[in-house]
């Protein structure tokens, strides 16, 4: 049995909120993240997501919030958005950066687009900061295509930076 199969999986609720606040800062930003190969303390000053959004998100009945958790403790997280018209995103993909490269990444995000055929998607979304050429290039791998779509970043960082927008195709 793999690492990532030996993580249980549920759907968090607003009670998690200040479990996962700690572990996405700790995925994204600061020097923890610099433990993993998918943070962004490198290009994005502040914290990833206040605590305000978060519990916002936990509490949002069209935002579905999975938690990956080892011996109890959280290791990982996705949200999956239903967006109405056979389309879903994901986002907060995180996972806890000596967990990285184990496959619990990929069992996330599979159990994201399984989540988002049952709300009767049949696409899924994702935007990704458009420096990150390794991060898109796994999302690539797992036929996630660029629509061509740039959004500009939401708050001010010293340099200006986008959003490049993927989809697949859900299948199933």
């Amino acid at each position: 049995m793999s690492i990532a199969d030996s993580v249980s999986l549920r759907r968090a609720g607003p009670a998690d909120a200040a479990t996962l606040k700690p572990l996405i800062e700790g995925g994204y930003r600061g020097s923890s993240a610099r433990r993993g190969w998918t943070h962004e303390a490198d290009i994005v000053e502040d914290e990833r997501i206040g605590a305000g959004e978060l519990a916002a998100m936990l509490a949002d009945p069209a935002i579905h919030f999975l938690i990956a958790e080892k011996d109890g403790q959280p290791v990982g997280c996705i949200a999956v958005t239903d967006k109405a018209e056979a389309r879903a995103y994901f986002g907060l993909l995180c996972v806890d950066p000596p967990m990285q490269s184990s496959g619990l990444g990929s069992r996330l995000i599979r159990e994201a687009e399984e989540l988002a055929r049952g709300l009767g998607a049949r696409i899924m979304e994702i935007s990704v900061i458009e420096d990150r050429e390794e991060l898109i290039a796994m999302y690539q791998r797992k036929d996630y295509r660029d629509t061509g779509r740039r959004d500009p970043f939401p708050a001010p960082q010293p340099r200006p930076l986008h959003f490049r927008l993927f989809e697949k195709r859900l299948h199933g």
